[in-house]
């Protein structure tokens, strides 16, 4: 039996699923599949490939979880359905082996094979980042010291290290540290920021992390996120990035990316009313600000009501 079994979740994947399958050679792969609506069922159905099919989208942990259950194996390689490896995954499973280690991660290139810098490797984010990435100073200054930091392009990502964020696009976990953390939390619904949530709880067990960059796979990139729903698009990642703030930081700092989202939902109304020709963007970052300023004064994420507004109005276009 193989030490490692590879999971992957797929939502409307079906562009990119066969490559990917293709390219894990005779790893034993659970494929699970979020209730996609493009065909994507019908390239699954091949028997190197165990298959979860659900009804409904369950979002990304809760799927990743059915798949890790479903595997037997050691080691659990998670992969997204736009990544596909170029080399053999041997290297990481000696790294998640090493004492004291529990999680691995090679190195994503695109399609010209040059690294993703930035994305390959991130470090936690803090109160400051948070709050650089909300009112956009990341994007209009990326070269400023807290991105920098936050997105590793400070580091040489030819050498090995120690890590702190890899993408859940590309990971390796043994699996008795996926029961030691309960699993991935399915608060972070449907997706974002679940498995930087995992990364963390391991690292604060006192686990490390490696990098081999000797492992590579190349990844497309966003495939399924550019399917949603602009609108929901916007409100998953706000009630996800302030859930992590929630969960991770101290109230201060909490509230301070609080009071950030907030008015940087006064920024991005603006920008996007003129880029979009809308006044549309008023009601959706009227709902972010609304959510934040709950959260500042409660001190809590109670998001139920701004996710479940934001799928109906999904499932009424896609109808």
């Amino acid at each position: 039996m193989s030490r490692t079994g590879v999971v992957v979740v797929t939502y409307n994947s079906a562009e990119v699923i066969e490559r990917c399958l293709d390219s894990c050679g005779d790893l034993p792969v659970v494929v699970i599949d979020n209730a996609s609506e493009d065909g994507t069922l019908e390239r699954l159905r091949r028997p190197s490939v165990t298959l979860i099919a659900n009804s409904d989208n369950r979002g990304f942990a809760g799927a990743v979880n059915q798949g890790v259950a479903a595997l037997a194996s050691e080691f659990i390689l998670l992969l997204n359905p736009d990544t596909e490896l170029t080399s053999s995954v041997h290297e990481l499973e000696t790294a998640c082996s090493e004492p004291g280690t529990g999680l691995a991660a090679g190195k994503l290139v695109n399609e010209t094979g040059e690294v993703q810098r930035g994305f390959t490797l991130r470090r936690f984010p803090t109160p400051a980042t948070l709050v650089c990435e909300v009112l956009g100073i990341n994007r209009m200054l990326p070269s400023n010291p807290v991105n920098r930091r936050y997105r590793c392009l400070d580091m040489d990502l030819d050498r090995p290290s120690e890590a702190e964020q890899p993408p859940g696009a590309f990971l390796m976990f043994r699996r008795e540290v996926w029961q030691r953390l309960g699993g991935f939390d399915t608060q972070f619904y449907p997706l974002w920021f679940e498995d930087v949530d995992f990364c963390k709880r391991a690292r604060d067990l006192g686990l490390k992390i490696r990098y081999v960059p000797q492992v590579t796979a190349r990844h497309r990139g966003g495939h399924s996120i550019a399917g949603l729903e602009w609108s929901c698009r916007e409100v998953y990642w706000y009630v996800s990035l302030l859930r992590y703030a929630w969960k991770h930081f101290r109230p201060l700092g909490y509230r301070r990316v609080t009071a950030a989202v907030m008015l940087g939902s006064m920024f991005r109304t603006a920008v996007e009313i003129a880029r979009r020709r809308s006044f549309r963007p008023i009601g959706v970052y009227g709902k972010i600000s609304r959510l934040a300023g709950r959260s500042l004064i409660s001190g809590r994420v109670s998001a139920l009501n701004c996710l479940g507004n934001c799928s109906k109005a999904t499932q009424q276009r896609q109808l």
